[in-house]
């Protein structure tokens, strides 16, 4: 409640949502709304309990075949050791060049070594995990004198090649060591690999050796040993199993899918809320769609995306979710579930006029700004 608030204030502040009175009450439930279960709502995917014991995915799909299709998702290969990582096996030299300094990632049977050079010294260091599928970009971490390191040079696939990853300085680094990339202290390699693995540890050490790479089912719905020993009891009441979809929109966006794709509250405690680079983080843009930020279901991140299943990309698949809550044009009477005004100009592929693609620069990619809003011509991306 105490963070419902906080984000009440900031929102009031920013003159975001002024209409949304969450005050000291709930916010009101949305029709088709699903209730929290509270029993169960501590749970964050980020974080495992002390002594949590995972089964692996492998056994979820035994019973769960429909959903076995997310290990075929984005999110299930959002880590991967570098021998499993199919862009460094598929491109088998990559060089880059920054003033007096040159990158190469070059393949060694099932190593991939790291290496930069100012023409006269050279650090070399093999790869260990690769960051991200490559939809976006790629980013390698490897270690260098004990310490854990992100690479100043990323996998780009609009380049098919290398470039500055994304928040690295674009200037020329000072030296040698400066130029390798960014050392992660503890607590950045303990938010790095909790939100692209399953089975992060909640306690002060990191455990890479307990990491499933990429973000499987025990990743949002808990370890599952306790879950099959209640379905081998057959007690349905209690299945020690958490379920997402039972938070309420707001919970689900803000503070479970938020844990990682970055809330409203963390995206403010950023410079400047991380600027331009903040159209990736989806909750925060949701939390500045005035009118949206709504306690309804149809509101929640899985209304619109099956975290089971690759992401739709066709436009029109989300005129559908678009219509569940507004009328189909302006003259169309409103109903009890849709109370949502047409739009005059077209009921037909809705995201690429209202959810505009916008291209960051130092990702190479363009991602869907989920700042939902009327875009006119010439109007600058809000941050």
């Amino acid at each position: 409640m105490a963070d419902r608030i906080k984000r009440a204030i900031a929102l009031s502040l920013f003159a975001i949502c002024a209409f949304f009175n969450f005050g000291n009450a709930r916010p009101h439930y949305g029709p088709g709304q699903a209730q929290t279960d509270d029993s169960l709502s501590k749970w964050r995917p980020t974080l495992a309990s002390s002594g949590a014991r995972y089964v692996g995915s492998a056994v979820c799909a035994r019973c769960h075949t429909a959903e076995a299709t997310q290990l075929d998702t984005p999110m299930a290969h959002a880590l991967r050791a570098a021998a499993d990582c199919s862009i460094l096996s598929a491109n088998t030299r990559m060089a880059f060049r920054n003033g007096p300094y040159t990158y190469q990632i070059a393949r060694q049977g099932d190593r991939s070594i790291y290496s930069v050079s100012d023409g006269t010294n050279s650090i070399s260091e093999p790869i260990l995990y690769c960051f991200g599928k490559g939809v976006a970009g790629q980013t390698y971490v490897f270690q260098h004198n004990g310490n854990y390191y992100e690479s100043r040079v990323s996998y780009y696939e609009p380049l098919q090649g290398l470039g500055i990853t994304t928040l690295h300085s674009r200037s020329v680094p000072s030296s040698l060591e400066d130029a390798l990339g960014r050392p992660m202290n503890q607590e950045t390699s303990k938010g790095c690999f909790a939100c692209h693995s399953t089975g992060a540890p909640g306690g002060s050490e990191l455990g890479i050796e307990k990491l499933s790479p990429g973000v499987s089912c025990e990743a949002c719905h808990g370890p599952g040993e306790k879950h099959i020993a209640a379905v081998r009891l057959k007690d349905p009441k209690d299945l020690r199993i958490f379920n997402p979809k039972k938070l309420d929109a707001l919970d689900q966006m803000q503070e479970f899918c938020g844990a990682c794709h970055m809330s409203f509250d963390a995206v403010m405690l950023l410079e400047d809320r991380g600027g331009l680079n903040n159209v990736r983080f989806q909750p925060y843009r949701m939390a500045n769609s005035r009118g949206h930020l709504i306690n309804d279901s149809r509101m929640s991140c899985v209304s619109c995306h099956d975290p089971h299943r690759e992401m739709v990309r066709e436009a029109s698949y989300y005129d559908s979710k678009c219509l569940a809550c507004h009328v189909s044009s302006p003259k169309e009477p409103k109903t009890e579930l849709r109370q949502a005004s047409g739009c005059p100009v077209s009921k037909q592929q809705c995201v690429t006029c209202h959810m505009p693609k916008v291209e960051v620069p130092d990702l190479n990619h363009k991602f869907t700004d989920h700042w939902i809003r009327i875009v006119r011509p010439g109007d600058p991306v809000p941050r």
